[in-house]
């Protein structure tokens, strides 16, 4: 089960710059008060009511929280803590500071065949570790593939955005149309295990 503090994050955290943006809240780059780490803030607008439109469902950013707390491998962001206020939830993650995979390959002149083995052999370890879990990511694309520092001569891969993700049950079937509109299709699973 989810844990969240219901503490101010402000008393923690000191609240930086806007690291990105999308729907429903922002990324910023937060300072650990106690030790001057720094990590990445995941401020998310929760809905009011079942008849509000605006923010998201609490049960979804439990979700999210929840394959967090069960995923901690080296090629998945991990989650520090989650800060619930009455109108925001904020998720406190790792901070990848290499930007995007896609973005990096494409600022290289060539990349090497030793590189791009690297790189999927990294992507292949995230996910046969969340399928080892009985957890599919259902948003994996170019922008949810990060570099951890992009200055390191060896980077390590990043999967972020858990906000689809899913922790399967036997026997379950699933069927969702979610997604990046540019990547969606209808996506069916049944898990059968062994």
């Amino acid at each position: 089960m989810a844990v969240f503090k219901p503490e101010n994050v402000e008393d923690f955290y000191e609240i930086g710059d806007v690291l990105g943006s999308g729907h429903f809240g922002q990324v910023r780059k937060v300072r650990e008060l106690a030790t001057g780490t720094y990590w990445a803030g995941k401020f998310l607008k929760i809905r009011k009511n079942s008849c509000s439109r605006l923010g998201l469902e609490r049960s979804c950013v439990e979700r999210e929280v929840e394959v967090l707390q069960t995923v901690q491998h080296p090629n998945i962001v991990a989650l520090k803590d989650v800060f619930e206020s009455r109108a925001e939830l904020v998720l406190i993650l790792e901070i990848v500071t290499g930007g995007e995979l896609f973005d990096f390959i494409a600022e290289k002149e060539n990349l090497l065949e030793s590189e791009a083995i690297e790189f999927m052999k990294q992507i292949l370890e995230g996910l046969g570790f969340l399928h080892s879990k009985n957890i599919a990511h259902f948003d994996l694309k170019p922008e949810n593939i990060m570099l951890s520092d992009k200055l390191s001569p060896n980077p390590n891969i990043k999967l972020i955005d858990f906000g689809l993700a899913h922790r399967f049950h036997q026997g379950e079937e699933f069927r969702s149309t979610s997604g990046t509109p540019q990547y969606i299709g209808l996506a069916g699973v049944e898990f059968g295990g062994s």
